[in-house]
């Protein structure tokens, strides 16, 4: 759809005329889906309108876009039939998802360093590129590297087990290098600017990585008196990822560092940063840890369809396979 066209969509809703509408094309709410999944104070504030004008915009765009409303249970099921999958290149540890990582939701995987969290973020990088019939969505993927872990060698060697073009593959992986954590969520909207993009190109974008989410968020923001600071910050952020998977039915995959838990007298103390917020915004969440030479165990630890349970896989050259 033109830009014009799209301008003409938006005028056609209460309080938007031709001035409101440019400010809406200009902040990137350029669709009725991407007004429909902002909040009145976002809308306001990037817009410079009042909160009140704000909420009949979203309400109208919610409406015209059949956004937010009460549905059936058969109906969500027919929508959940766009829901893709995405392979890890391993059988078990994709039947232990329900058949690999879901879009339209965020998947956690955190675990101690060398549990396989980058491996698996660069995997899914490549299988995320493979037609449907082999697991991937015939899409590319945006990497937002926090811990300078990317490494576009290892995609190449990935690439080349599976005989794809090392090139062109690499060519569909969008990496950015996020310096704080101010800059790391400006490039998760960014990433919604990309998308759009790509998507006019006649491309998609159907993975977004963070690798790691909370890496600079635990650096700068420490002690009990800036705890609250750093968990409203990485709710905001979580919330323009979840946005970022509602609009382009993509998949979101973060990478997690873990803590030990002193009070933890029996089990294991280990447990992820990012306390409730991110154990609540996260729908898949995964822990991951090693075992015996180049195997690690994944361990799915909440999901909303699927029953606990542990897989066993393998990290080689060709990259993730079955133990």
């Amino acid at each position: 759809m033109s830009e014009l066209s799209q301008q003409e969509k938006l005028e056609d809703l209460p309080g938007v005329g031709p001035a409101t509408a440019d400010k809406l094309m200009e902040n990137e709410f350029d669709s009725l889906e991407a007004i429909a999944v902002s909040s009145p104070s976002e809308l306001s504030a990037k817009v410079d309108i009042g909160e009140k004008t704000a909420i009949n915009i979203i309400d109208a765009a919610r409406k015209e876009a059949d956004i937010g409303g009460f549905e059936t249970g058969n109906k969500l099921l027919e929508k959940r039939a766009n829901i893709g999958k995405i392979t890890t290149m391993a059988d078990d540890f994709d039947r232990l998802l329900g058949g690999g990582i879901e879009t339209q939701t965020i998947t956690e995987m955190y675990g101690e360093y060398g549990s396989g969290k980058t491996q698996i973020a660069h995997q899914l990088a490549v299988a995320v590129q493979l037609p449907k019939e082999k697991g991937g969505l015939n899409s590319n993927a945006i990497y937002i590297d926090t811990e300078n872990s990317f490494r576009p060698e290892r995609i190449k060697q990935m690439a080349r087990s599976l005989e794809l073009d090392e090139d062109e593959v690499l060519d569909k992986i969008y990496v950015a290098r996020a310096y704080n954590s101010n800059h790391q969520m400006l490039l998760s909207e960014k990433a919604r600017e990309l998308a759009k993009k790509i998507k006019e190109e006649g491309e998609k974008i159907k993975l977004l990585i963070i690798d790691s989410l909370t890496s600079h968020f635990r650096a700068e923001y420490v002690g009990r008196g800036s705890l609250a600071e750093r968990q409203q910050k990485l709710n905001k952020h979580l919330h323009e990822v979840i946005k970022f998977t509602d609009l382009f039915n993509a998949a979101a995959l973060v990478t997690n560092q873990v803590q030990s838990n002193p009070d933890a007298f029996f089990g294991d103390p280990t447990r992820p940063v990012g306390g409730n917020i991110l154990g609540h915004m996260a729908t898949y969440r995964l822990y991951l840890r090693k075992s015996k030479g180049d195997k690690r165990i994944a361990r799915l630890v909440d999901s909303p369809c699927m029953p606990e349970g542990e897989s066993v896989f393998t990290i080689g050259e060709e990259g993730i396979r079955d133990a």
